[in-house]
């Protein structure tokens, strides 16, 4: 029988899922029901998003792996907690040193491309400040899919296939053999089972280990080797002295909500400055009008200017983040806009004034966002030999330019876009809430919120909604579910629209907290995904 997985015809409507006792949200629902099983064994929701964690790099590896970043907002027992689990650059490796090689840009594949992986740690860390399973419970959901397999869902079968035929011209290439290896000499279909020779043991070493393995014992000596047979960069001084980062979130209150996001190195604080932006309009009543986009599309814009000038690690930011998102910065850059035609924004002075998503919550009240991330697909297209731990690019966010926060440099950790998103209201939790996509997702996280704060849409409505992401000057996609009329009417003012429907603009989930107690959530309806509740 021939079934055609990758056609539908008609639309498919979701209604919004509601839990008491616990729910777990992501792209996966492998993933999904780890956590769940977490939740009913007695877990809290950080075993439920450690378990979901460690499951995403076995069942999604398109969009992260065990080589990769993360970044956590976790509510437990009232209190607000940040963790920026993103890795440093090698001490061996600068603009100058790719310069003396003949690079004037960091490639997208590669070993120039590839930091050091945090999210590891941040599982580790995540269970000893909070877990109440063991680390090895939590893990095995996930080894159980690495050893015995699992069937390839449609989206994931279709980004395997994206970054193949972007391989396949290094087929023959030692460096990346270790992915046709553990990845397959052809891409899988829908349906297709996959299993990984090494995997479920390199996770079993890291639960067994509370993750020591991997930045001071038999895993990261294997990565030591790799690097140095092959000519890259870090080495064993990288990974035993790296520790992740326990951080405030920081927010801004939008029309009564408190936004939270993490401050930089991460790109967060671009969702508040445009959230500062536009609360100075009055929106129009009805959400479907060319003017609301307009202005979100403007507002974006501005933030944007500022984030990719500043945003940096810290310690390199040459203004402050309560510069950045103090509401006078945003007032100043809301008079910038004008209502009728689309603009190209440079930086401001403030001082004048680009995965996968998951959530999860509690019965006792505790919620967490979280986000993982190998950045492009499945990174730098480098697999370590006898682990398939996949490595990320995320240096490739860096810039090669002198003078610039955000130029390489040893032991730095890059401009990030993956963010996770949280919502509180007079101190109270609401719930966690992201949209993955590169670039994406600040403009998903503006949108999520006017979708929830302006025109009180439910998690699963606010997902459904029609979604726009700008790409750069003029140039706006614009999802082909919008009116037509808005759609000549943005054009008339000026921007460049390119109609689109596909996860380029994203894929989110949301959880909510009611004032009732119940919880309620929504799933990305562009992609695979479910909402797990009990």
């Amino acid at each position: 029988m021939y079934l055609d997985f990758n056609r539908y015809s008609y639309p498919s409507r979701r209604t919004v899922t509601f839990g008491y006792n616990g729910m777990t949200a992501t792209g996966s629902t492998f993933a999904a029901t780890a956590g769940m099983e977490m939740l009913q064994k007695g877990g809290n929701c950080i075993d439920a998003i450690v378990a979901m964690a460690m499951t995403l790099p076995v069942v999604e590896p398109t969009a992260n792996g065990i080589g990769g970043d993360a970044f956590a907002i976790a509510h437990v027992n009232g209190k607000l907690y940040g963790l920026n689990a993103s890795g440093w650059s090698s001490k061996n490796i600068s603009a100058k040193v790719l310069r003396d090689k003949g690079m004037e840009e960091i490639p997208t594949y590669g070993l120039e491309a590839v930091n050091l992986p945090g999210a590891p740690a941040a599982w580790a860390e995540l269970m000893n400040k909070f877990g109440k399973l063991s680390f090895e419970e939590v893990a095995a959901p996930a080894i159980k899919y690495a050893e015995e397999g699992f069937p390839v869902s449609v989206n994931v079968a279709n980004g395997w296939k994206g970054t193949y035929n972007n391989l396949s011209k290094n087929h023959n290439d030692e460096l990346y053999a270790g992915w046709f290896k553990t990845f397959g000499s052809e891409p899988p279909k829908p349906g297709d089972m996959r299993s990984y020779k090494y995997m479920g043991a390199t996770l079993r070493e890291i639960a067994k280990t509370n993750a020591k393995s991997f930045y001071e014992g038999d895993l990261m000596e294997k990565m030591v080797k790799f690097m140095e047979k092959h000519g890259g960069y870090l080495d064993k001084s990288d990974f035993m002295e790296y520790k992740p980062e326990w951080v405030d979130p920081v927010s801004s209150n939008y029309k009564g909500y408190d936004v939270c996001e993490l401050p930089p190195n991460g790109n967060g604080i671009t969702a508040l400055m445009a959230l500062n932006i536009l609360s100075n309009f009055e929106l129009d009543p009805v959400r479907e009008s060319a003017r609301n986009y307009h202005l979100q599309m403007e507002a974006m814009k501005l933030a944007y200017a500022d984030a990719h000038k500043y945003i940096a690690e810290p310690s390199a930011m040459t203004v402050s983040v309560k510069d950045l998102i103090s509401k006078e910065y945003g007032r100043m850059r809301a008079k910038e806009i004008l209502e009728d035609r689309a603009q190209v924004f440079g930086f401001g002075d403030p001082k004048a004034s680009g995965t996968v998503y998951l959530c999860a919550a509690d019965k006792d009240g505790n919620m967490v966002s979280y986000i993982q991330s190998n950045y492009m697909g499945f990174g730098s297209g480098i697999v370590v030999d006898g682990t398939d731990i996949s490595l990320h690019n995320r240096g490739h966010n860096f810039t090669m330019e002198d003078g610039h926060a955000n130029q390489l440099a040893p032991r730095k950790r890059s401009f990030h876009t993956i963010i996770p998103g949280f919502l509180m209201k007079d101190g109270k939790a609401i719930g966690p809430f992201g949209v993955m996509g590169g670039f994406m997702q600040p403009q998903g996280h503006l949108q999520m919120m006017v979708n929830t704060i302006d025109f009180h849409m439910n998690p699963q409505d606010s997902l459904d909604a029609t979604r726009f992401q700008w790409h750069k000057g003029l140039e706006v996609q614009l999802e082909s579910t919008v009116g037509d009329g808005i759609a000549h009417k943005l054009s008339e003012m000026g921007h460049k629209i390119n109609m689109t429907y596909n996860q380029a603009v994203g894929r989110g989930q949301i959880i909510w907290r009611l004032e009732n107690g119940m919880l309620a959530g929504g799933t990305e309806p562009r992609t695979d995904g479910m909402v797990a509740a009990w």
